[in-house]
């Protein structure tokens, strides 16, 4: 008995030993896992907790920047409005809201016109709760309880669903009008995020509205009353379709940019540029807004503290020149409208354009489109139709000839005032082609100059089948290296015809080539009958010629600046864009030149086929064209054959300063009206004229070069010849 007993009380230490071995080793481990805790992890719960915690919200809607002239004239602004915004909490639930929407609309009248039918019926199952409970049946729940494959959010969303098909028409119109202005706010106030602001109402808030509201704050817990903005286009027919639009916060971002947006870190309600220079530039013009970090607790704001302050977008100057994109829109308007009107000499003149661009640095002056086109109410009207001085292409004539000779001279086809005979090219197979003068002046020879100022078609279809390799023989075939249109066209694209031009908005075409490559198409390709062109295009191979063979980028966006937080005054300068040489032709100094002579000579020959400018004031240089074309009748389903006038040029010719371009589609039938050259003239009249006022009224002094002006007060000017006098 004293042995088992010893035997006992040997083994009770030795398991006391055992469980205080464990306990020590537990409590070991415990510590060990809260030093990892604590310090080699702590960081990352600390910043789980912060997550969780502290909710970061952009809230705000801080102006765009304002859009100026290269004079500093405002062309877009923005307008300051009245607004009411609701901001939820993650919390807040649908009847809270509902409550607080039917408070507002007794203050507020609200505009009931966005509602969809959808927007009904979820506001039908809201407000009729015990009827909306009735639609589905307890054996159809049952059902979809007992299958186990759905969810419980699927179960629910399937019940949501049969209850919205059994809403009946009736129910959903069932609203009385005071009803519809709940639904209407009940609507606003679910478009928006959680802590984040969304306007309800913005437009046409008025002072009365905002007193009673302010007056009730208290009782509507996430309303509140604040100042919003709308953009404005001062001159709203001016440029309307190459600025673009903004969107309103109902619109939103735009469904195809969502994701890139959200990325960004944009709200599904944040207004941004849609289309075009608004578009392009909305990273600058764009306004910051502040940034609060709400501190929460189970989804309740305990407190809130601001991260950064909003501001304002960034400025943008223009390089147009707002005066003469007005006079020179005017004259399109004037000119166009008055030739549209003789039906029987143009039928289908329905647009015109005029581009002019500083050669030097590329940037633009004036782009004006204008085109005929229906009004919201069917009538027909004249239409801003800038965006087609990039968008839009056209056979263009013998405006490319400087490029044809210059083509001759860089493949070694031609040498500087080569001799050609100018006859009607007959070659078998094909119709005769001759110049346009043939027929009543005979054939003739013709050096370089010659040929641009009296526009011959046969020296450019000789120079063409000369670079292609081929011989011309009267009535015999001619065999030519169809690679030759690939030759011609890569040295038309060092002009920047047939080539994207690299103007700073989206939606640039590069023009239309043709596919056929026979001998009689190349000669067409020669005189600009084939390929078709954008009067962008135009510009800047005319800007070519005239700088000595340097194709310049031209460009839209002049300066970024500052808000400005004075009135009268632009903001600091933060950037400024440069000039850019997209490539130099390989032509010599001399060949261009020799080009250059022949496009004066167009502009002040006797027999130049734009010499309506040798009495011009300054010098001009300058080439015209007429293209054969076929203008669609979407009524009739058919083509028409018609007539395209062009003319592209640069003053003054020893030193340009302005290069344009002047296309007219569908201009006439047999007779040319010539309204290619009127406009022309009467653009470079304005532009020098307007040029004299500003050095008059000290636009080029560096000390008014921050000074915002009003484009409107060179209207009062008396005309500065008159003056002189």
């Amino acid at each position: 008995m004293k042995e088992k007993k010893k035997k006992k009380k040997t083994h009770v230490p030795l398991r006391m030993n055992l469980l205080f071995i464990s306990v020590f080793f537990l409590f070991s481990l415990l510590i060990l896992r809260l030093g990892i805790v604590q310090i080699v992890q702590g960081n990352h719960y600390e910043a789980e907790v912060a997550r969780t915690e502290n909710v970061k919200s952009h809230n705000g809607t801080p102006p765009r920047g304002k859009i100026y002239d290269r004079y500093r004239n405002v062309i877009v602004d923005n307008v300051p409005l009245n607004a009411i915004t609701y901001t939820r909490t993650q919390t807040t639930k649908p009847k809270d809201m509902l409550k607080v929407a039917e408070k507002l609309a007794e203050l507020i009248e609200m505009d009931t016109g966005k509602i969809t039918d959808r927007d009904r019926q979820d506001f039908w199952l809201l407000t009729h709760p015990d009827k909306a409970e009735k639609l589905v049946s307890k054996e159809e729940i049952k059902k979809l309880e007992d299958d186990e494959e759905l969810a419980e959010d699927e179960r629910n969303k399937k019940i949501y669903e049969m209850q919205l098909e059994r809403i009946t028409e009736k129910d959903i119109n069932s609203f009385s009008k005071q009803e519809e202005e709940v639904l209407a706010i009940f609507r606003e106030f679910n478009t928006g995020y959680a802590l984040s602001p969304q306007i309800i109402k913005n437009k046409d808030v008025s002072m009365e509205e905002m007193a009673r509201v302010s007056e009730r704050l208290s009782e509507m817990p996430g309303v509140n009353v604040t100042t919003d903005w709308e953009r404005k286009y001062v001159n709203d027919s001016t440029l309307r379709t190459v600025l673009g639009r903004v969107s309103t916060s109902q619109q939103g971002l735009p469904s195809e940019l969502v994701k890139e947006y959200k990325a960004q870190g944009y709200a599904l309600n944040d207004r941004v540029g849609t289309s075009y220079f608004e578009s392009e530039y909305e990273n600058i013009l764009k306004g910051q807004k502040e940034e609060i970090e709400y501190i929460t607790k189970n989804g309740s704001v305990l407190d809130t503290q601001l991260v950064s302050e909003g501001h304002s977008g960034k400025d943008v100057v223009l390089t147009i020149d707002l005066q003469l994109q007005k006079e020179i829109e005017k004259i399109v308007e004037e000119e166009l409208s008055k030739q549209a009107s003789k039906y029987w000499e143009s039928p289908f003149l329905d647009r015109a354009f005029v581009v002019m661009m500083d050669p030097h640095t590329g940037e633009i002056l004036s782009m004006v489109g204008k085109k005929y086109g229906k009004d919201e109410n069917g009538k027909t009207e004249l239409q801003d139709y800038a965006l087609g001085t990039y968008t839009s292409e056209y056979g263009v004539g013998s405006a490319v000839k400087g490029a044809t000779v210059l083509t001759g001279y860089m493949t070694g086809a031609l040498n500087v005032g080569d001799v050609l005979y100018d006859e009607a090219i007959a070659i078998q197979g094909t119709p005769v082609k001759r110049s346009w003068f043939n027929l009543s002046r005979g054939p003739m020879y013709l050096n370089d100059i010659d040929a641009l100022e009296i526009s011959s078609n046969a020296y450019m279809f000789k120079t063409a089948i000369k670079i292609a390799g081929g011989v011309y023989r009267k009535d015999q075939p001619i065999d030519m290296d169809p690679k030759a249109f690939d030759t011609m066209r890569n040295y038309y694209s060092q002009f920047g015809l047939g080539v994207k031009t690299g103007i700073d908005l989206p939606g640039e075409v590069e023009g239309l080539k043709g596919k056929k490559r026979e001998p009689g198409m190349l000669m067409d390709f020669a005189i600009g009958q084939y390929d078709l062109y954008t009067p962008m295009q135009l510009v800047q191979y005319a800007s070519t010629i005239a700088n000595g063979g340097f194709r310049m980028e031209p460009h839209l966006m002049k300066e970024v600046r500052e808000p400005s937080q004075e009135r009268d005054k632009v903001g600091p300068l933060i950037y400024e864009k440069n000039a850019k040489v997209l490539n130099r032709i390989d032509a010599t100094e001399r060949q261009i030149q020799q080009v250059q002579r022949g496009f004066y000579k167009v502009a002040h020959g006797s027999q130049g086929t734009a010499n309506n400018f040798r009495n011009a004031p300054y010098d001009a240089a300058a080439k015209s064209g007429t293209a054969e074309a076929f203008y669609y009748s979407p009524e009739e389903k058919r083509q028409y054959e018609t007539y395209n006038t062009t003319l592209i040029g640069y003053a003054p010719y020893d030193n340009p300063e302005v290069a344009f371009s002047v296309v007219l589609p569908y201009s006439h039938q047999d007779k040319d009206p010539y309204v290619n050259k009127t406009i022309a003239k009467r653009a470079m009249d304005k532009y020098f004229e307007l040029k004299k006022q500003y050095e008059k009224q000290g636009y080029y002094n560096s000390s008014t070069e921050e000074k915002v002006r009003n484009a409107d007060e060179l209207e009062n000017i008396e005309d500065p010849e008159t003056t002189e006098e």
